[in-house]
């Protein structure tokens, strides 16, 4: 998933979903809780191989892992494209109104607009950047 789109949570907490990333986590998908203040959203698919994942750890370590899914929502788009963000996972993610949509490789992120903008900032210059993929030897 790729790219970066700006929406509004309505009075009901629904997002909409931007139609290039609809096609890519389909009609259902799966929200979640991530280490940084935003959420996680994963189509069927990587949801199910993260799941798979998990599965193949020692119990031990699958435990580490149990806020992701105890925190997470099935979420289905109703017919204008929106997705209800479920309250709990709106508070995590301090989402209130402006929501900034990127995409990440296997997955989508939901930031609040506000919180996203300085670390997009810090994230997208040259110098980050060359940094980042030579410490990732890229």
């Amino acid at each position: 998933m790729t790219g970066e789109y700006q929406h509004s949570l309505d009075a009901k907490g629904r997002l909409f979903i931007p139609a290039r990333l609809r096609e890519e986590l389909g009609d259902t998908f799966y929200l979640t809780i991530s280490d940084e203040p935003c959420l996680w959203a994963y189509s069927a698919g990587s949801w199910q191989s993260m799941v798979d994942k998990v599965r193949s750890m020692p119990y031990v370590a699958r435990k580490k892992l149990r806020p992701i899914f105890s925190c997470a929502a099935k979420c289905e788009l109703d017919s204008q494209g929106r997705a209800l963000v479920p309250q709990g996972l709106r508070d995590f993610a301090s989402l209130r109104k402006n929501v900034t949509v990127i995409g990440c490789d296997d997955h989508a992120e939901l930031w609040d607009s506000d919180t996203w903008k300085p670390v997009r900032d810090t994230e997208t210059t040259p110098e980050y950047l060359a940094e980042i993929m030579k410490e990732l030897n890229f």
